[in-house]
């Protein structure tokens, strides 16, 4: 027996987001009034159509009933991301930036969910106002659109922990108030003092203002889009410590941060996940580093400032170019200090493999996430020894708790789907017509929402030469990883849509 489905609820949800997006919007479109550009048009019939658009959704969901069900937060949250980047896109479509719809939806759906990929060659020649919109999309979908709704929701009469629950990543979630409005409101404050600390740093470090906030965005939002073609490449030592450190920041559990932030450190280092997620950047980054001293101290590009750099120099390039580049490929971030496709294989091996981790869970990270794979890892463990002692009792236990059955049966369910969807995206890929190991690393960046991969698509390659079918293929494949797979499954399930 079926529960009769509030489809009114989900349209009444969607409305109030989209005039949320609208109001996003109306900052770029004035942007592009102020400066005179020519693409003010395009931006200003994009706000309006939006907003407009957000009413009729309204008035589809008059009279619905306030709560929302399992069912209807799935579907919420599932189709909120196809909604934002259908309206997203408009600005690239009507201004003519983009020559394809195609190329229109990646770039969005790519901005939504964090990903970074880009099908921009020269993203320097783009407007002012549509590399504003690129930060934008990536720091509204960063925090997730569903956090930031519970916030603002109950001024529309809705919201709820079906929402939040579905949208906010990993294994568990925390509280930190009773209403859950509170904690996502907390979130938000914290992502907007993460964002204006990063700016005004990069500024006093020698960056311009817009390209400042534009990264800063993109850092927190852990998305990767920038500014310059060379990524982050061209700035100075100073502005690639301060956004190294500022995703190693986002990577956090943000529940984590708030804490830390209110006085309250000890809970980061009694926290498991957080020790290994740090742990994690540290060896990879000393490895790294000492793969680039050894290499490039000796010999290749940087032997023309060998003569000229002392030891001393050449260890904080190198501690910093490797410090750099894990942080950026553990949170998904994508933004590049380095041309790492020009390292020794074994270097830029490591750097791929590093995206398949992700940072910690309740971040604005994509990935598999520390959490789970310590749960997998502390498993897999557990079972040689049931294999030596058969009648001991050996729980797994994480942050000093035994993990229940359901919760390593998530895991592994979650690890399978990882697996089966990178497996069966870059047969996709194959198919039309990317080289194999392309393919399998474009699908691993997509789901890992990471953005950036290996060959002509590494840190200073584009999508723009990526067949269409694999492009509609690769921006599903995004929508699946930054949803944490189960919430985009979940809806072809029939057991959700039972009693």
């Amino acid at each position: 027996m079926t529960k009769v489905f509030n489809g009114k609820i989900v349209f009444r949800s969607l409305g109030a987001l989209m005039v949320i997006e609208s109001l996003f919007m109306a900052v770029p479109t004035l942007y592009a009034w102020l400066n005179e550009e020519p693409s003010f048009g395009a931006w200003l019939v994009s706000t309006v159509l939006t907003y407009l658009a957000a009413h009729v959704f309204l008035l589809a969901g008059r009279g619905a009933q306030k709560k929302v069900g399992e069912r209807e937060g799935y579907v919420i949250v599932a189709s909120v991301w196809v909604v934002f980047s259908v309206f997203g896109m408009l600005p690239f479509w009507l201004s003519g930036v983009l020559p394809s719809l195609t190329d229109c939806w990646f770039e969005t759906m790519a901005g939504f969910t964090t990903t970074g990929a880009t099908v921009c060659a020269d993203v320097e020649s783009l407007p002012r106002s549509v590399l504003l919109w690129r930060a934008m999309m990536q720091w509204i979908g960063g925090m997730g659109i569903i956090v930031l709704s519970v916030a603002i929701l109950p001024m529309f009469g809705l919201g709820g922990m079906q929402l939040y629950s579905a949208e906010v990543t990993g294994v568990s979630y925390e509280k930190l108030s009773p209403r859950i409005a509170d904690t996502a409101k907390h979130m938000w404050v914290t992502y907007i003092l993460l964002t204006a600390g990063q700016t005004a740093l990069l500024f006093w470090e020698g960056m311009p203002s817009f390209d400042a906030l534009c990264h800063s965005m993109s850092t927190i939002s852990t998305g990767g889009f920038s500014t310059r073609n060379n990524s982050m490449i061209d700035y100075n030592a100073a502005i690639q410590w301060t956004t190294a450190v500022f995703m190693f920041l986002s990577g956090l559990n943000f529940t984590q941060l708030i804490l830390l932030f209110r006085g309250r450190p000890s809970r980061i280092f009694k926290d498991e996940e957080s020790r290994w997620y740090s742990i994690a950047v540290i060896v990879a980054t000393l490895f790294l580093a000492t793969g680039l001293f050894i290499h490039y101290g000796l010999e290749h590009d940087w032997q023309r400032v060998a003569f000229d750099m002392p030891t001393a120099g050449m260890a904080e390039r190198a501690l910093r170019k490797g410090f750099f580049m894990v942080t950026s490929a553990v949170t998904s971030t994508g933004f590049a200090a380095s041309d790492y496709m020009t390292w020794p294989k074994l270097l830029w091996a490591f750097v791929f493999f590093m995206m398949f981790t992700g940072a910690s869970s309740g971040s604005t990270a994509g990935g598999i996430k520390w959490v789970r794979i310590g749960i997998f890892a502390k498993s897999a463990m557990t079972e040689l020894k049931r294999r030596v002692h058969p009648n001991a009792v050996i729980p797994v236990r994480f942050n000093g708790r035994t993990v229940s059955e359901q919760t390593t049966s998530n895991v592994m369910a979650f690890m399978f789907f990882y697996i089966v969807i990178i497996i069966s995206a870059s047969l996709v890929f194959c198919a039309s017509g990317v080289a194999f190991d392309e393919a399998i690393g474009t699908a691993v960046s997509g789901i890992g929402n990471v953005g950036v991969s290996i060959g002509q698509f590494g840190p200073l390659g584009s999508y723009v030469n990526y067949p269409s079918v694999a492009k509609w293929t690769m921006t599903f494949v995004m929508l699946i990883g930054r949803l944490e797979i189960f919430t985009v499954l979940l809806l072809f399930s029939k057991e959700l849509w039972r009693k």
